[in-house]
């Protein structure tokens, strides 16, 4: 009997020595199999190559509240302004430079602020410039200042010509007095019926050329200062929509 080794000489399967523990034929780590590249330490495959850093595909570009490709936005540093006021045409003027009457007349003197007042009687609708209206404002005193004023003057006079004084220090004035002083309070009062109407009209149109609407001048009926301030208030182009050119 031969003290040889039956298994020495013998050859697995793939051509190694088996290895210990009755295991033939067991890959080496890190050895390729049936000839072809080894399985552990290469790259994982996950149905194709990553995109690391480039455009996500998510089924195509975006859309963001419009059409694929196209922006809805207005480019940066071209804002979009409303005109904040209609431009309107010049206003014409004739030979003397006098503006028609269905517009404001700027720089206008005493006189012509006078007449200008009554030939609108009635008019509401156009503008009426700060000259307009404070050059009647100070005829409308200075007519006041005399006929009102006079009467009351007149009022006094009289009472101290006609009064007498009796022993007991009490005053009585007699007589009436006179015929005239009722007369400019007459005047006074006609004057003040016949004003009432273009007086509103003036001070609706003042507005107007404040670009304001014509009741607004109403406030000055129960707030006295505000129609002083509505007459300080500068002129404004937009003014112009209150024109009524066809209106001659």
């Amino acid at each position: 009997m031969s003290n040889t080794d039956p298994t020495q000489g013998q050859q697995g399967p793939s051509g190694q020595q088996p290895g210990h523990g009755g295991q033939q034929g067991r890959p080496q780590w890190g050895q390729p199999q049936d000839g072809g590249q080894p399985q552990f330490g290469n790259q994982p495959q996950y149905g194709g190559q990553p995109h690391y850093g480039g455009q996500p595909h998510y089924g195509g570009q975006p859309q963001y509240g419009g059409q694929q490709g196209q922006q809805s936005q207005q480019p940066y540093g071209q804002p979009q302004y409303a005109q904040p006021y209609p431009t309107f045409p010049p206003i014409p003027t004739g030979p003397g430079g006098t503006p028609p009457l269905w517009a404001p007349h700027y720089g206008i003197g005493f006189l012509g602020a006078i007449k200008r007042f009554f030939t609108k009687y009635a008019r509401f609708d156009g503008r009426a410039s700060r000259s307009e209206f404070w050059w009647w404002l100070l005829a409308n005193a200075i007519v006041t200042v005399v006929l009102y004023g006079g009467f009351i003057a007149a009022l006094i006079t009289w009472s101290v010509a006609n009064s007498t004084t009796d022993q007991y220090g009490y005053s009585h004035t007699t007589g009436a007095p006179p015929f005239w002083a009722f007369g400019l309070l007459f005047l006074w009062g006609i004057w003040g019926l016949g004003t009432i109407v273009p007086s509103l009209a003036l001070g609706w149109r003042r507005v107007h050329d404040a670009n304001l609407a014509g009741p607004f001048w109403l406030i000055s009926f129960a707030a006295g200062f505000a129609g002083i301030v509505f007459g300080c208030l500068e002129p404004n182009p937009a003014g112009a929509q209150y024109d009524r050119p066809d209106q001659r």
